[in-house]
């Protein structure tokens, strides 16, 4: 238990670094607030659910710590997490470079709204954890795993797609940049090729799955989609 909770730390605090780097070297200066309040945003956010997870999931925990292109097991998934590995790491060096050369002005207002979606983001996400233990940062079906119809799956079959959508739509406006939302458009085409084919596969893996598809009919937007 303490090596998973060290592993989940580590890991988070490798990740912050990696963004910090990402955003001031862009930025080249350190006098960038805008990425110091998303960071530390983005920072309590994610230690507060890692905390969470520590004490009532450590196994939802040490799921969500084996992610990444090669914890994945079909080449497509491979695929889709290098291309939104890539495409995040870009939507904090554009707007780290539109913050050095002055390409856009987002107002205030704005920025603010992007925290919020950000901070909504994050509530989100937790809710869903906290309904779905087998909520793996990898596509698979688990020993035990049941399909999950109540909380926001009552709402959309997927609802962390929804977290993850909000976040790196306000993690631009967040960062004070709006040359980032170009970036997240190119980031979509595989955040839902990967949707569908994690549907594809719990379809066919996961007993009560198609029947849940007839009765929750909304992938990500009610009415929309």
């Amino acid at each position: 238990m303490k090596h998973l909770n060290a592993k989940a730390i580590g890991g988070l605090l490798g990740t912050l670094l990696v963004m910090a780097a990402a955003l001031f070297l862009s930025a080249g200066t350190l006098r960038y607030s805008q990425a110091w309040i998303y960071l530390a945003l983005f920072g309590v956010s994610s230690l507060a659910i890692t905390l969470y997870l520590m004490k009532k999931d450590p196994g939802l925990l040490e799921r969500r710590v084996r992610g990444g292109p090669t914890a994945e097991k079909e080449t497509s998934q491979k695929i889709i997490q290098s291309l939104t590995a890539v495409a995040f790491i870009a939507m904090l060096v554009v707007p780290g470079l539109d913050y050095r050369f002055a390409w856009s002005k987002v107002p205030l207002y704005a920025e603010a709204a992007g925290d919020v979606l950000v901070a909504l983001a994050f509530i989100i996400i937790f809710f869903v954890y906290k309904e779905n233990t087998f909520t793996s940062a990898t596509i698979d079906v688990y020993a035990g795993q049941t399909v999950i119809s109540t909380g926001p799956y009552a709402l959309v079959r997927h609802p962390m797609y929804v977290g993850g959508f909000l976040m790196f739509l306000g993690m631009s406006l967040a960062l004070g940049s709006w040359w980032g939302l170009p970036v997240l458009a190119l980031m979509m085409p595989a955040l839902i090729w990967r949707l569908l084919d994690e549907e594809k596969l719990l379809t066919e893996k996961l007993p009560g799955y198609a029947e849940y598809k007839n009765k929750v009919t909304w992938r990500l937007v009610p009415l929309v989609w």
